[in-house]
């Protein structure tokens, strides 16, 4: 077939006509859903709904208006076993309480007569963090679940063989766009996340921060919180006034407590979640890259050929900030 391409991305499929908001991948969710009974079997025995369900006895609706209740993402029901609300998260965030409080007070859902009735929260996050960071289990005796975007890509996987051809199509079509849709590493970036390498090491630890990254290949920082809520792809470090090396991302984990993963680290007990990268080889600059124009703390973002062409990481970053602008605006 001709290629086809919308607002400079080509489209592989017809979920990807849609977009990649999160309305349009739980669209796209919703949809298959709807049109295959083994991956609308499949979540619903992963949320914990395991009574046999007549295919033609569900509804599935989604952002449905209620005036005290906001507007939820995807209900599904079939008014006599379960009734589920499910909110759609992109990236790694997740709803706020009172948002959740919200829907589990929406007059349709509490006079619902289904059996069994739970929020689902459906976001990039990976089952350890979900773990550490959502310490919500149940708003007002519903309980509140959590799957991730990856987790529809293996009830789709898992879908196929129970399907007809028709449903087979739609199964793969959903996999590849949610495998463009919602990464949790996006493995074909070539941006770089340049970071300040403090060289001092930190009371109670028995190596530093050069350490870590030097002889254990690792490093760590908090999830979120004017930090990447996402592992990059590549990662980039200086320090004594220039850029030292560059590394690919080879793996990461999400701990609350990093003596676990790094054991010279001090144990400070449970603090807020961070990932801890596995580094790959080093990528060493053939000339000297300067910081430039750079606060001394600051972490930036530039495109992997910048940092090794340019001067300074500050003329990288400004080399970057064009390109996007460029390709924005053509």
């Amino acid at each position: 077939m001709a290629s086809v391409w919308l607002r400079g991305r080509e489209a592989t499929n017809v979920f990807d006509l849609l977009g990649r908001n999160e309305n349009d991948i739980s669209s796209s969710v919703a949809w298959v859903l709807g049109s295959c009974r083994a991956m609308l079997n499949e979540f619903l025995k992963a949320v914990g709904v395991s009574e046999s369900i007549k295919f033609s006895d569900v509804a599935i609706r989604m952002q449905e208006f209620d005036r005290d209740g906001g507007i939820t993402d995807v209900e599904i029901t079939d008014n006599q076993h379960f009734f589920l609300i499910v909110e759609a998260k992109r990236g790694w965030t997740l709803p706020r309480r009172s948002q959740l409080e919200m829907y589990a007070a929406r007059e349709s859902f509490c006079n619902s007569p289904a059996k069994s009735k739970s929020i689902v929260i459906v976001s990039e996050c990976s089952r350890d963090f979900i773990d550490h960071h959502l310490d919500i289990n149940s708003i007002d005796g519903i309980p509140v679940k959590h799957v991730s975007w990856g987790d529809f890509a293996l009830f789709a996987e898992q879908a196929r063989a129970r399907s007809s051809n028709y449903e087979k199509r739609l199964l793969q079509d959903l996999i590849e766009y949610l495998k463009g849709a919602v990464r949790v590493q996006d493995q074909t970036s070539n941006e770089v996340f340049v970071v300040s390498l403090g060289l001092r090491r930190p009371e109670g630890c028995s190596i530093g921060f050069l350490d870590v990254v030097q002889q254990k290949k690792r490093y760590f920082h908090p999830v979120g919180n004017r930090w990447p809520k996402q592992p990059p792809n590549y990662i980039a470090f200086r320090y004594f006034g220039k850029l030292q090396s560059i590394h690919h991302i080879a793996g990461y984990v999400i701990t609350k407590n990093l003596h676990t993963e790094i054991p010279e680290w001090k144990n400070s007990g449970e603090h807020a979640p961070h990932f801890v990268y596995e580094l790959g080889p080093a990528i060493v600059p053939q000339k000297e890259v300067r910081t430039g124009n750079i606060f001394r703390a600051g972490r930036v973002w530039c495109h992997i050929d910048t940092l090794l062409t340019c001067d300074t990481i500050s003329e990288a970053v400004e080399l970057t900030k064009e390109r996007k602008r460029w390709a924005v605006n053509r």
